[in-house]
């Protein structure tokens, strides 16, 4: 009802309650009950601390993500922030827009395979004036990048293919951004083996998992040479894995 009034929610209940229905209610509340996610309705979801844009063809972003973000504060905690931040599938451009808000001197590269995911991600960093720090490309995973970054961020598809999904999620939004293979690791098999060369001394890695996940994943970054670390989501459940380089 906000969104079809042009009002904030605090708007609505403070000023608005008496207000006459509007005309274009009825047909967002048809695509409600189609299961059409709300925030491809009203256009955008809050993440962190911005709002970014997002539509049909884009993973719509979670407060389980969020966890990556919490886990990359603490570590830079008393320290400074990182310098280049790296966020490998990002979509609508999520986690790397988070994490350039929150470390005003860092700079950022986005890397998905859907130029429909990159196009949101660039009007996304237009829209928060965050432009001119964050760089947005097509690619393939880590393929062909170079140098090292103090923060990798990454949200890739965990999604066993026989796993069963709500209307909302399986109906709507993107498949490839979803599925991972029939045990819903294939592209931490292909992600993890790329981040000792990527990760600089003193930085930070952080994937977000399926809260099943943390023992296969933690697995595989250590026979990368890399030590996990496990983060939680703020109803307990095991979220995120954070590494860094091992001291020598």
């Amino acid at each position: 009802m906000a969104h079809s009034m042009g009002v904030s929610h605090q708007d609505l209940l403070l000023k608005h309650l008496n207000d006459p229905v509007p005309t274009a209610f009825d047909a967002l509340i048809e695509r409600r009950l189609a299961h059409e996610p709300v925030a491809y309705i009203t256009g955008s979801r809050g993440f962190w601390t911005v709002e970014i844009g997002v539509g049909p063809g884009v993973l719509v972003p979670r407060a389980d993500s969020e966890t990556l973000i919490e886990a990359a504060v603490a570590h830079f905690a008393g320290a400074a922030g990182p310098g280049r931040v790296l966020d490998l599938g990002t979509g609508p451009g999520t986690l790397l827009l988070a994490a350039l808000a929150e470390w005003p001197e860092a700079h950022g590269l986005g890397v998905d395979a859907s130029e429909e995911a990159l196009a949101y991600a660039r009007r996304n960093a237009e829209a928060l004036g965050l432009a001119e720090r964050a760089v947005f490309k097509a690619g393939d995973w880590a393929n062909g990048l170079d140098g090292q970054f103090d923060l990798i961020l990454c949200n890739p598809p965990y999604i066993g293919t026989a796993e069963e999904l709500g209307p909302e999620v399986r109906d709507h939004e993107p498949p490839a951004a979803l599925f991972a293979g029939a045990d819903g690791l294939d592209d931490y098999r292909r992600i993890i083996p790329d981040l000792p060369r990527l990760l600089a001394p003193g930085g930070i890695a952080v994937l977000e998992i399926g809260w099943t996940q943390a023992e296969a994943v933690s697995a595989l970054l250590s026979a990368a040479g890399l030590d996990p670390v496990l983060h939680h989501d703020l109803a307990g459940r095991p979220r995120a894995i954070a590494t860094k380089m091992p001291q020598s």
